[in-house]
């Protein structure tokens, strides 16, 4: 796959603009970007500066904390779908999987994926990797696939720790082909970018798509 389709190209900043959206709109339709990842709010101005081109819309959920009701997590996903979201980004309970209530997290999962499903739109969850131990990851991932999930996510970017090749090479070894992996936070240059695609990354969240291209057009 080419590198451009790798990108989920992002922009999650609370003071971002419309004109910043649409800036990223316009970059990922002159790169034809995978995605443009944006809060819900955005949504709508997104499917508008995007419409005719092959640039999906990722929507984040219950972003960036996790912690809101499942209820809140569904109710946003289905906002966001009818808005024109085809996948959305949703945050795990980290409280509650750190805590062993697994029956709550997998519920959250689900009631998330049953919302997106509803309009043909995939799910992918993000663990925060960066707050978890080896077991918790493992157990996060589990619970995605078993929730009925598509991708896991290393991270939100906004907890300190982003992606790493380690925790990218657990998430697959755990998974396997069951679900994709989406490596996200601190993703900034050509080098780290191609680091995580050989550690088993099948999509890449980043601010800096588009100087990780120019990078990758000058190797």
């Amino acid at each position: 796959m080419a590198l451009n389709k790798y990108f989920d190209h992002t922009l999650l900043k609370p003071d971002a603009t419309d004109g910043q959206i649409k800036t990223l709109c316009q970059e990922a339709r002159e790169y034809d970007f995978y995605s443009v990842c944006i809060n819900s709010c955005h949504v709508n101005l997104a499917a508008k500066e995007l419409a005719g081109c092959h640039v999906e819309i990722t929507a984040v959920v219950g972003f960036p904390l996790g912690a809101c009701t499942t209820k809140t997590k569904a109710f946003e996903t289905e906002e966001a779908c009818k808005a024109g979201a085809s996948e959305i980004d949703m945050v795990i309970n980290v409280g509650k999987l750190k805590s062993g209530d697994y029956d709550y997290v997998l519920a959250d999962i689900e009631k998330v994926v049953d919302a997106a499903s509803e309009y043909g739109s995939i799910v992918k969850v993000i663990l925060e990797t960066g707050l978890l131990t080896t077991e918790e990851i493992v157990k996060g991932c589990q619970l995605a696939a078993e929730g009925g999930a598509h991708f896991v996510k290393t991270s939100t970017g906004f907890c300190g720790g982003g992606a790493t090749t380690e925790a990218v090479q657990l998430m697959k070894q755990t998974i396997g082909s069951l679900l994709k992996i989406k490596a996200s936070g601190g993703i900034r240059d050509y080098e780290t970018a191609r680091k995580m695609i050989e550690a088993g990354a099948d999509r890449l969240g980043a601010s800096a798509s588009v100087e990780i291209m120019k990078q990758a057009e000058n190797k």
